[in-house]
């Protein structure tokens, strides 16, 4: 009988001892995401706070009448047929894809050939080089808007340069060019971000295998054929990255346009940002500016899901 009661005791305290160490573990568990959750409070409140709640609140405005003073009115889609009706949309939209050539697809494209340049092995003067072209970065882009504006002058240093090789037949105010406006602010996008999508493809083409190159070298495989056969698709997710901060540069673009050219000559700058700025804060309509910010959101989400879809696709 007793040792009956031995036998079964332990085994009761195993279960209990069992059961006591999982709910221990439980707790533990609970209060260390509790804990975390404490650390991330405060950057998730002033992301809610400083982008979750004024998206909202623009969604909200696009469906009222305001002027940023009286009280508002609420008019349903009035606004976005106003918007879809506008003259100045079409083109402005226009633009903003046209300037997804000059500050996306040629600072990839220029990025990829300087990356093909300047891999393998440590050359003198790499970090200068890497540090001059990564500058226009964390340059202001007023600033950067207001130095090219004084290079594309009718006196600058562009116009100056061609007179001395002999070019002053084609110079002009190229910024107050109607043909050549648009052209010109999309130069300074391709300058401003190619040095960005060089330093990500660099970044990149430092974590592929050396013996990939080798193999392709006893296969017979030149320069050429190493970069189109390892580096590019080694590549795929840092231009994907690329492609994406470019692209959204491009078609939320506002600060570059407002100071070299405002739209000018005649809106053949005009990008949808701008407009958003016009009609807000120029002619006081915030609802239909609140719809137009909503349009081009959904534009750049759009752009970024095909760019991401492809991107797959070739995977």
């Amino acid at each position: 009988m007793s040792d009956d009661v031995t036998r079964v005791v332990p085994g009761r305290a195993q279960v209990r001892l069992g059961t006591t160490t999982a709910a221990v573990r439980t707790r533990r568990r609970t209060r260390g995401r509790a804990t975390a959750l404490l650390y991330i409070l405060p950057a998730a409140a002033v992301y809610l706070g400083f982008a979750i709640w004024p998206a909202l609140n623009t969604a909200y405005l696009s469906f009222v009448e305001w002027d940023g003073i009286s009280p508002s009115t609420w008019v349903g889609l009035e606004n976005y047929r106003t918007i879809f009706t506008s003259p100045t949309l079409g083109p402005a939209l226009w633009h903003g894809l046209v300037l997804i050539i000059f500050f996306a697809i040629i600072p990839c494209a220029f990025g990829l050939f300087l990356t093909a340049l300047l891999q393998g092995g440590n050359r003198r003067g790499m970090t200068a080089f890497r540090v001059i072209y990564f500058l226009p970065q964390v340059l202001p882009l007023v600033a950067v808007g207001i130095t090219w504006r004084w290079l594309y002058s009718s006196d600058g240093l562009i116009n100056q340069g061609l007179d001395l090789v002999g070019l002053d037949g084609i110079t002009r105010a190229w910024l107050g060019d109607y043909d050549y406006a648009l052209i010109a602010l999309g130069l300074i996008g391709t300058w401003a971000m190619t040095g960005l999508c060089m330093v990500l493809f660099l970044a990149g083409a430092q974590k592929i295998d050396v013996s990939l190159y080798e193999a392709v070298a006893l296969d017979g495989g030149g320069s050429i054929r190493k970069f189109f056969t390892v580096t590019l698709p080694a590549l795929r997710g840092e231009i994907t990255i690329a492609s994406v901060i470019t692209t959204i540069a491009a078609l939320a673009s506002f600060d570059l346009v407002f100071v070299t050219t405002n739209g000018g000559p005649a809106n053949q700058t005009t990008v949808p940002g701008l407009l958003v700025y016009r009609l807000a804060f120029n002619e006081g309509n915030i609802g239909a500016a609140s719809a137009l910010a909503v349009l081009l959101t959904l534009m750049v989400l759009t752009v970024i899901t095909l760019i991401r879809l492809l991107a797959r696709e070739k995977a």
